[in-house]
């Protein structure tokens, strides 16, 4: 391999550094109206009169939309497969405003100035109601987030509107109550993680134009560009092909962006007056209106034999999916799934969970999409375990971690087979890297801060088993180069470069001899999207098939032009050559295109049975002030198996992205409310997110597997490694200062109060 398991650099990098116009707002056509939202003050209100007629009058405004003016449909913006797991709940404009900061009303203008001068002219008299804000009180509670009879649940979740359900589940295997009665040792504890948001570089902004022929063209800075044109088309009444999807470069998705946050709002300004248009997030409402992490509680009980090994497990799960149902039933599966795999000794499991609304902002997708709640939950649980037995958690994940060829317990709802995992060597590999036996449980350090080590274990997946569709086309062009069409959506994750490899060295040509460009449904080849860790495993599948078949077109093509059977030539990526003659590339694509004979392409598509996961160990050391609770990651070790690292120093900086994410959300990130429903940290000021300032060290290798169904034998990566920094840095500190914290983030102010009270637990 020439470029595969290289570090080349980013087929876009120095568009990016050097600043070319590559984004969304950059593209926009110059003459674009300006689309800005009017956004309920209350939590769970209903619009009682609304009266336009003075904004209107502004100079310079084109439309002022409201609920009756617009189609009167429900749908999801969830970017899922169809028919979506999530329910129908939403309408562009509703008469019901069920959090504050959910859309009123639309206005679109020729100026930034003239908007805002409008929407501040909109009167509205609201009827406002209790509103249901506390997750625990949400199910069965008489206050009904989504009353109204036209919801609709298109796949059998187990939600009900009228008890404020999206989902419910219980899933049992053997006999979890018999096991348990068997354990020597049993822990049973409950965990809360609060919602974080996402913080992407570039926030939601869409832009929108007609095009000759009457489509709407959307302009989007999204991971799902075949969906939101589904989700477009069905929000707006219009044939899904009258809808075309261009996806430029992205500032950043981390799963924001799986949910069509702002697309139908220009949308349907362009659909109606026939106008460019264009809305652009602030930063205020990325914070409050956009798809952050779900709120969960987890109760994890965890059992173990006298020698260490796990034997059962009981999840238990409450997941706040806020006002609509936006991924609501699917990221809580992840929540057991992903957990319960890592423990190969189970006899017995349960893991249960009901997902309910409330008045606050709707959840969505974030990197981890569920497993990083569950994950910190259960591995939390097993080193409280391994401090019950006084034993080291290493060695207690060593007698209990996946092994390849061992069962991966209700890994996706079954029980397969780990068919690649390295996980031992990562976890040796990290402990040597670490200096473990040194460094645990803690040390008190001359200034008298006392640091501490801890230690988790992870896995997520590699697309979504049966679901997910990566999408390729390769074309030979004339001049002998290669045109790679795709449909999943880089998002600064370097996906059309990892890709390019794989062409180049399937062709057997040079990496730039390989062009790639932006997404656009009209052209590219379907793919369900960039999310669920699907990209290099399922798109990189659908590469290497696609030229696996133009190789065999191309050859078959220079064989015809030799006069020779196929079967008595060779291709070796410059030349078809055979019985001593050769004739090369340049001239079969000349002949084949300039000749007017046919066009070499192929176009593949692949969805795995399976979703091989990658493996991840995670060991952090923290460093607290006993007398002001202050604490400060001094150092983190990774040691990673996503298969065959496509582009190593790719996957390292993805892997450190996501350490310093899962840091954030251990430390300092959670979404605030008032007691009427208002977010409190609405900016940068408030909503602290680490900078480079405020983390240690980060070390980084890799023990790769081979995953022989992965392209290259390689698996993700994407969401993996957020997982394990939780979970590691909760014992960390508790191994420093004797005070153990089961909601994050954990604060300072946590951890002092702890030690004042001389407690075990806050």
């Amino acid at each position: 391999m020439k470029y595969v398991n290289h570090p080349v650099p980013k087929k876009d990098a120095m568009a990016l550094v050097t600043g070319k116009p590559v984004y969304t707002d950059d593209l926009a056509p110059k003459d674009c109206l300006v689309v800005k939202l009017l956004r309920s003050p209350h939590p769970n209100a209903w619009v009682r009169e609304i009266r336009t007629e003075a904004a209107k009058k502004v100079e310079g405004i084109v439309c002022v939309l409201t609920y009756q003016d617009v189609p009167d449909q429900r749908f999801t913006v969830a970017g899922q497969t169809y028919p979506e797991f999530s329910p129908y709940d939403r309408k562009i404009l509703d008469v019901h405003l069920r959090f504050a900061g959910d859309p009123v009303a639309i206005v679109a203008g020729e100026t930034e100035a003239a908007v805002d001068q409008a929407l501040a002219k909109i009167k509205v008299s609201y009827q406002v109601e209790k509103a249901v804000l506390d997750m625990h009180q949400a199910k069965d509670n008489p206050v009904l987030v989504h009353p109204e009879e036209d919801w609709e649940a298109k796949v059998p979740v187990g939600a009900d509107n009228k008890r404020n359900l999206a989902a419910s589940g219980d899933e049992i295997s053997g006999d979890v109550d018999a096991v348990f009665a068997d354990c020597a040792y049993v822990v049973d504890e409950t965990y809360h993680t609060k919602a974080n948001q996402q913080c992407m570089m570039e926030t939601f902004r869409t832009c929108c134009y007609m095009d000759c022929y009457g489509r709407l063209n959307v302009l989007t800075s999204t991971q799902i560009p075949f969906h939101v044109r589904r989700i477009v088309g069905r929000a707006l009444g219009i044939p899904s092909s009258k809808v075309r999807v261009i996806k430029p470069r992205i500032g950043g998705g981390f799963g924001a962006k799986q949910t069509a946050v702002c697309e139908v709002y220009p949308a349907l300004v362009t659909w109606i007056t026939g106008r460019p248009s264009k809305i652009v997030y602030s930063r205020y409402e990325s914070l409050i209106c956009a798809s952050p992490r779900h709120e969960m509680e987890v109760r994890v009980k965890a059992g173990a034999d006298q020698e260490g090994i796990v034997k059962a497990l009981d999840i238990k799960v409450l997941s706040n999916t806020g006002a609509y149902g936006d991924h609501g039933p699917t990221t809580v599966g992840l929540t057991g799934h992903k957990a319960l795999a890592l423990y190969r000794h189970l006899q017995a499991y349960h893991f249960s969970y009901d997902v309910v609304y409330t008045n606050v902002q709707a959840s969505g997708a974030y990197r981890g999409y569920g497993a990083t709640q569950g994950i910190f939950a259960v591995e939390s649980a097993i080193n409280e375990l391994a401090h019950q037995m006084g034993m080291d958690p290493v060695v207690l994940r060593e007698k209990n971690m996946p092994v390849e060829g061992g069962p991966l317990h209700g890994y996706d709802g079954n029980s397969p087979t780990a068919t690649s995992c390295s996980l031992d060597r990562c976890l040796k590999r990290a402990k040597e890297m670490f200096h473990w036996d040194e460094r645990y449980p803690s040390r008190v350090m001359p200034n008298g801060k006392i640091r501490g080590a801890g230690m988790a274990l992870a896995l997520q997946g590699s697309s979504i088993a049966c679901v997910d569709v990566g999408g390729a086309t390769v074309k030979l062009n004339e001049d002998g180069s290669y045109t790679l069409s795709l449909g999943c959506a880089d998002m600064g994750t370097g996906c059309d470069t990892i890709l390019s490899q794989m062409t180049a060295d399937c062709m057997d040509t040079e990496l730039d001899n390989v062009v790639v460009g932006a997404v656009d449904t009209d052209i590219s080849p379907y793919d369900s999207g960039s999310y669920a860790s699907a990209t290099t495993y399922a798109t990189g599948n659908a590469v290497l098939k696609a030229c696996s078949m133009l190789r065999e077109k191309i050859q078959a093509f220079g064989a015809g032009m030799l006069e020779l059977p196929v079967e008595d030539t060779t291709f070796d990526g410059i030349c078809v050559t055979g019985q001593g003659r050769q004739v090369s590339l340049t001239e079969i694509a000349v002949q084949a295109t300039c000749g007017n004979v046919q066009e070499l392409q192929a176009t593949a598509s692949f969805s795995s049975m399976i979703s091989p996961p990658p493996y991840m160990a995670g060991l952090a050391e923290v460093e607290i002030d006993p007398e002001t609770g202050s604490v400060e990651v001094t150092d983190y070790v990774a040691v990673v198996d996503c298969g065959t690292p496509v582009n190593p120093n790719l996957a390292r900086v993805q892997t450190e992205g996501g350490i310093v994410q899962g840091i954030g959300m251990a430390l300092t990130e959670e979404v605030q409310y008032t007691d009427t429903g208002r977010i409190r940290n609405n900016s940068f000021m408030q909503y602290k997110i680490p900078s480079r300032m405020d983390v240690g060290q980060i070390r980084v290798e890799f023990e790769s597997s081979y995953e022989q169904s992965g392209p290259f034998g390689a698996k993700s990566i994407g969401e993996l490694v957020i997982d394990t920094p939780c979970p590691a840095i909760a014992d960390a500190i508790y191994n420093a200062v004797g005070v153990r914290i089961r909601e994050l983030p954990i604060t300072p102010e946590k951890i002092a109060m702890g030690i004042a009270k001389g407690r075990q637990e806050v």
